[in-house]
């Protein structure tokens, strides 16, 4: 018996050599050294044509406060790349030149916004040249594993001026209209003329800095993250950032109105100051436990669907 059995290992070893150099896990895909070049290349490439535009992003993300949110998207980006690693790993890559038109478009949209000096399309460029490189070099189906991570970085990019006054200008007219209309059903007596809010005691004026586009941009960034992570549905990840902004103006809305309030009945100095900052971060805590409690609702009135395993 022993006999036999050294015959029937030597055997193996002569008919399967090298069995046990195999690898342990031989469905993932083995990424070749050679690859690593023209990632590399790519890479210095696209730090090349977008370091000084980047450098002008992050300096926004510190100055403007509408877009303090910025810092969080790249990192939710690199997050959703490592939650996705192991779909991604199985991934087949079949590089393609269908998407080559779009690497084109790309570099002509940044051509396009560095000459014509719009910040807007210099950073929109990115997306769409990145979006373009992931298809010719990874292919389709690769594309389709990467487009969410890829395409949440335009929430990190600040809208021109011209989309950002068409928004503004609107909300704060709806929250000075919200507000008017509401402080009488608690005894304050209004007057309102566009943005201008007349008090008996005094004008309280909705600037921009009080139409709620920052909470609005801030509280839809992470609504967006909040059903990435608790959702696991496209329609109801969008049905969540959506209701983000009605939320937002909402809360907007109160915040004036309590504003208004402190004038009539307090001090207008503090009201105006300590109370209108500090209310900002009071309704903004607010408005995500109003996203939490729709989310809540969505799940009572319509039950996700329970997951079959095998």
């Amino acid at each position: 018996m022993v006999t036999g059995s050294l015959q029937n290992e030597q055997l193996s070893q002569e008919v399967l050599p090298g069995l046990d150099q195999l690898p342990v896990n031989s469905s993932r895909i083995q990424i070749p050294s050679r690859a690593w070049l023209p990632s590399a290349l790519v890479g210095l490439l696209l730090i090349a044509l977008y370091y000084r535009i980047g450098i002008k992003l992050v300096v926004d993300w510190y100055n403007i406060p509408d877009y303090s949110h910025g810092f969080l998207v790249p990192l939710f980006s690199l997050f959703l790349l490592w939650d996705k690693r192991e779909k991604i790993a199985a991934t087949p890559v079949r590089p393609t030149w269908a998407g080559v038109p779009m690497i084109i478009l790309g570099l002509l949209i940044l051509i396009f916004g560095v000459y014509g000096v719009d910040l807007f399309t210099s950073r929109v460029s990115f997306v769409i040249l990145l979006t373009g490189l992931v298809w010719t070099f990874l292919g389709g189906e690769m594309l389709k594993q990467l487009r969410f991570p890829v395409f949440v970085l335009l929430l990190a990019i600040p809208f021109p001026a011209i989309i950002f006054n068409q928004i503004t200008f609107p909300l704060q007219l709806l929250a000075s209209r919200l507000a008017s209309m509401t402080l009488p059903l608690l005894g304050v007596p209004v007057l309102q003329e566009g943005n201008v809010i007349q008090l008996p005691v005094m004008k309280l004026e909705v600037a921009e800095a009080c139409s709620g586009i920052r909470s609005l941009m801030s509280l839809f960034t992470l609504a967006v993250f909040y059903g990435y992570f608790l959702e696991r549905t496209t329609k109801r990840r969008i049905l969540l950032a959506l209701a983000s902004i009605p939320i937002a103006v909402a809360a907007n809305a109160i915040r004036i109105v309590g504003t208004g309030l402190c004038v009539q009945y307090w001090d207008p100095v503090k009201a105006l100051g300590f109370f209108h900052e500090f209310s900002g971060w009071v309704m903004f805590v607010i408005s995500l436990g109003c996203l939490y409690l729709i989310h809540r609702l969505m799940r009572m009135v319509a039950p996700p669907k329970a997951r079959v395993t095998t």
